[in-house]
């Protein structure tokens, strides 16, 4: 076990009521996130399509359950059937033999009433680290606005006859390529994992300006570097979402629960979130609101138990939005960050991506040529840094309650 699923440990550890520090290391929850996805926003409803998402997990285990969402939809969803298998080699694809059929309370179909998720039964499919799963969904009707993620960075396929095709092994049937999860927001595994980390946060942690289809973002990069610890990666980014007021999607403060600490197995919130406060409009210019903002986040995931790390603003020089005013904001900012005692941990990605020459700018070698996002380079120094200050946490857990 590595520096992190030793932390974890004595982090569970001092969470449990009269456990002494040296005492065994308690098992691990029964359910771990292993992949996630935030609602963005709404499309166009479906009727009598079978979405195929393709999805990319951080751990493995011996069973698998589907998160579905109708959270942000206007009408009850009626799910006409949901399947899962794993992924052969790129494309639609099932490996034969894997693909099976999910169940909500036994039964094959279920509705999902508007503002709501809902969690399959148990599918019993071994599942590997880092497999890509097949997640099929088939809307036989118009449900109203679809709830989906729109910025997925990963080619899914549809089928818009699909009736009768969810559980089609060979994916000839699914003709139209697309580029958002639709309804599908998390997948929980079952198995000897240490509990998961969730990347909370903006296009950022969405992963913009990474390579589409490679699994870049810098979640996919933690999960990585994590697989050792038996930590499950989350990914709650929202590309446009904004830490203070709603933009795309709900603000971080409204989506926090539902989002990052309603997860199953979560033992670690990382915050990257607020320089689209500092550059978007209404733009945000008082240091102490990001201050009480955090505190907030920070305040509520202790009460459950979860760690927090922060991390620093990260430059945007040459962007379209970017003023002096601006960039004083993100300075102050940071300095709270780094210094404001908020956090349990900070990973200082402002000064591992800032060039030293112009610290106002990202450096070119990590910028995917907007100034603003990352390209892979970037994606994975944001990881690097991350995963040492988790590696470096030290101290007892903060109490829960």
């Amino acid at each position: 076990m590595g520096k992190v699923g030793r932390f974890l440990a004595a982090l569970l550890l001092a969470l449990l009521p009269g456990t002494a520090a040296a005492a065994a290391e308690p098992a691990a929850p029964p359910w771990t996130g292993s992949w996630e996805t935030a609602p963005s926003g709404t499309a166009a409803a479906l009727p009598g399509a079978a979405v195929r998402n393709v999805v990319h997990l951080s751990v493995g285990g011996t069973a698998v359950r589907i998160r579905l969402s109708n959270r942000l939809g206007t009408q009850p969803l009626l799910l006409g059937g949901v399947t899962v298998a794993l992924r052969r080699a790129a494309g639609p694809d099932a490996v034969p033999g894997t693909l099976r059929t999910a169940t909500f309370d036994g039964a094959p179909t279920a509705i999902v009433p508007p503002g709501q998720d809902l969690l399959t039964d148990p599918v019993p499919l071994p599942v590997p680290a880092a497999a890509d799963l097949l997640v099929t969904v088939l809307t036989p009707v118009d449900s109203g606005p679809a709830t989906y993620h729109r910025t997925a960075l990963q080619t899914s396929y549809l089928a818009r006859a699909g009736a009768g095709h969810a559980a089609d092994e060979n994916g000839s049937v699914y003709t139209a390529a697309i580029a958002s999860w639709y309804y599908v927001t998390g997948i929980d595994v079952l198995g000897p994992t240490a509990g998961s980390v969730v990347a909370f946060g903006d296009s950022l942690t969405d992963g913009t300006g990474s390579t589409p289809d490679t699994n870049h973002r810098w979640p996919d990069r933690l999960a990585q570097r994590l697989r050792g610890d038996r930590l499950g990666v989350l990914n709650a980014g929202i590309s446009g979402n904004r830490l203070l007021r709603d933009g795309t999607g709900p603000s971080a403060l409204a989506r926090l629960d539902a989002d990052a600490l309603d997860r199953a197995g979560a033992r670690v919130l990382i915050v990257f979130e607020g320089i689209n406060d500092i550059k978007g409009s209404p733009e945000a210019t008082d240091p102490a609101a990001f201050a009480a903002a955090y505190r907030t986040l920070v305040s509520r995931a202790h009460a459950r138990g979860i760690r927090v790390v922060g991390v620093t603003l990260t430059p945007y020089g040459g962007y379209s939005g970017y003023t002096a005013a601006r960039e004083a904001v993100r300075q102050q900012v940071n300095a709270f960050i780094r210094t404001g005692g908020a956090f349990d941990a900070v990973a200082d990605a402002d000064a591992a991506l800032r060039d030293p020459a112009v610290p106002e700018r990202i450096l070119p070698g990590y910028d995917p040529g907007d100034h603003l996002h990352f390209n892979d380079a970037g994606m994975t120094a944001v990881a690097d840094t991350v995963a040492h200050a988790l590696a470096g946490t030290t101290g007892s857990a903060p109490a829960a309650g």
